[in-house]
């Protein structure tokens, strides 16, 4: 195998490549690991469990609607912008000693 990671620009996509990988033959995590990002509800019932990362969704809303109501009020103090955290969720298709 010529590749030992993936990462999918989303946990739906992420599945899909479990579920590929599951057909294709190679073990999850041993021979190739697995991470996606949002960490919806879908990530926690695959096989094995995505690693994934999470995104403060209601954080980012409120983040966003600020902003746009301080740039309609034309608000002198307004934040240019602002970074949201995300968090990293380690589960079953990602291991430590998967590069063993």
């Amino acid at each position: 195998m010529e590749f030992d990671a993936v990462f999918g620009h989303n946990d739906p996509s992420a599945a899909g490549v479990l579920a590929a990988l599951h057909e294709a033959g190679p073990r999850i995590p041993r021979d190739v690991a697995v991470t996606g990002f949002d960490d919806v509800e879908l990530a926690s019932y695959t096989y094995p469990a995505l690693t994934t990362i999470r995104q403060p969704m209601r954080e980012m809303g409120e983040t966003a609607a600020r902003l746009l109501l301080d740039h309609v009020r034309r608000s002198p103090e307004a934040e240019p912008s602002r970074i949201v955290p995300t968090s990293l969720v380690v589960r079953g298709s990602t291991s430590e000693s998967s590069s063993t």
